[in-house]
């Protein structure tokens, strides 16, 4: 028989929020929230809107060359990033149950990856994984760039998906298990959907901070944004011009995509209101 206090197995409502050592792992301050976060956020965004509009108009050379020299190099960004994002999901999702499981074999791999990724600097991985790694499994730059923020973002997914999927009820499970349901199909139907909800912002989060640390995926001679900047600041020695215009880039796409994960926060958390 089901225990009398076990909770109905329902979607709950956003207010059970992650724990504070998976919200550490994000980057909570750049999510417009307040009015006066949302107004420095306005400032800072059109602001940058406006000064790279303006530079090509007022000096034309060499702003204008510049714009049209580091488009290709967007493209690598998006690719690297949106790959590396989906890799890392996959690979923090596994590795998050790991740290959860009953089996202390799983449980202790998965530790001890989410231990040791999170120890070594990234940029030390893209070299490890280029250098060392890339000639054995014959991965080019792009590859090995891919390989190593997977790598290392998945470990700190899997610390978001163990905090989310603990900060759902216990009373969830046992429910389930009691309406005659093994314990995968509970989690897989009944836990994973609820925890989903919750560790959507941080992993928006980590999604804008991967964006920005695709960056350092330059020194593996892949065409990414900076790269694409510093080719063209050290074939013209317009330094000033061409770092300016790549951190307005990325300037505006990282606080584009914070807004976005701040409407879908407040998305959220207006949906689990209704919901109590």
């Amino acid at each position: 028989m089901a225990d009398s206090n076990a909770t109905p197995v329902k979607a709950p409502g956003v207010s059970s929020a992650l724990p504070k050592d998976a919200l550490r792992l994000s980057e909570s301050s750049l999510i417009p929230g307040d009015s006066e976060t949302i107004a420095a956020w306005k400032i800072a965004f059109f602001g940058a809107i406006i000064l790279l509009v303006a530079l090509p108009i007022f000096r034309p050379d060499p702003f204008r060359e510049i714009l049209s020299f580091v488009p290709d190099g967007l493209t690598a960004t998006f690719t690297v990033t949106l790959a590396s994002i989906c890799l890392a999901l996959v690979i923090g999702l596994l590795a998050g149950l790991g740290r959860i499981a009953r089996t202390k074999v799983i449980n202790r791999i998965a530790t001890v990856y989410v231990e040791v990724v999170r120890g070594i600097p990234l940029l030390v991985q893209l070299f490890y994984i280029y250098y060392a790694l890339g000639p054995l499994l014959h991965l080019n730059g792009l590859m090995s760039a891919i390989a190593a923020l997977s790598f290392c973002y998945g470990a700190y997914l899997a610390e978001i998906f163990r905090a989310g999927l603990q900060s759902i009820p216990k009373g969830q499970m046992e429910a389930a298990l009691a309406l005659g349901m093994s314990r995968t199909q509970a989690l897989w139907r009944i836990i994973l959907p609820q925890t989903i909800r919750v560790i959507l912002p941080p992993i928006g989060n980590e999604f804008i901070a991967l964006l920005k640390d695709s960056s350092l995926v330059s020194i593996l001679a892949v065409s990414d944004l900076l790269r694409r900047g510093r080719e063209f600041a050290s074939t013209t020695f317009h330094y000033l011009e061409a770092y300016t215009v790549v951190a307005l880039i990325y300037l505006i796409m990282t606080l584009f995509f914070s807004r976005l994960v701040g409407i879908m926060e407040e998305r959220l958390r207006t949906h689990g209101r209704k919901h109590h």
